[in-house]
């Protein structure tokens, strides 16, 4: 029978050699633990499943690197809020990547919410909608819409956040004057 390795014996053997069964081990720790506390924040089983999974996927990835100065259970719960914050605030961060290259492959043809935007019922602001630039247009999806922050709305169209805030700027003035 062999010797219980502690969680930092266990960090290290998945970070250095890639080990599965070390990988596993910690998983059978603290899936449920972690899984029990997203429940607490978040009533939707699935997204609490798919949060826990991209969490130890992170670990197991090596894009999550812990640094053995804190408890485990405290560093894998901020990488899993840190998650479920991404998957309430939207479709998360693999979401908001699926739906840039969706605008990205099908620019020629208008996206559901732009449809809508620009349908009749909205009146004079459709009109005014339409006549922004796709550039502005993106903008207001990104931050109104879509709720991003001017950074990750940065990231999401691949502009500086000066250029999102400014763009933003423009397209409320543009709005404004539209429908003035």
């Amino acid at each position: 029978m062999s010797e219980t390795r502690t969680d930092g014996e266990l960090l290290r053997a998945v970070a250095a050699d890639a080990d599965r069964r070390a990988f596993e081990e910690l998983y059978r720790r603290y899936a449920p633990w972690l899984t029990a506390r997203m429940r607490g924040r978040c009533a939707d089983a699935g997204v609490v499943d798919d949060v826990v999974q991209e969490t130890f996927l992170a670990v197991w990835r090596g894009s999550a690197r812990y640094r053995e100065d804190g408890d485990v259970a405290g560093w894998l719960w901020r990488i899993g809020s840190r998650r479920l914050v991404d998957a309430l605030r939207g479709d998360g961060a693999r979401g908001r990547l699926r739906q840039a290259l969706v605008r990205l492959r099908h620019r020629d043809e208008a996206s559901a919410e732009e449809r809508v935007l620009a349908g009749v019922e909205h009146g004079d602001l459709a009109g005014a909608l339409v006549r922004l630039s796709p550039e502005l247009r993106a903008v207001l999806q990104a931050t109104v819409i879509d709720g991003l922050t001017t950074r990750e709305a940065a990231v999401l169209l691949g502009i500086p956040p000066g250029t999102v805030k400014t763009r933003a700027m423009r397209a409320r003035r543009q709005l404004r004057e539209a429908l003035a």
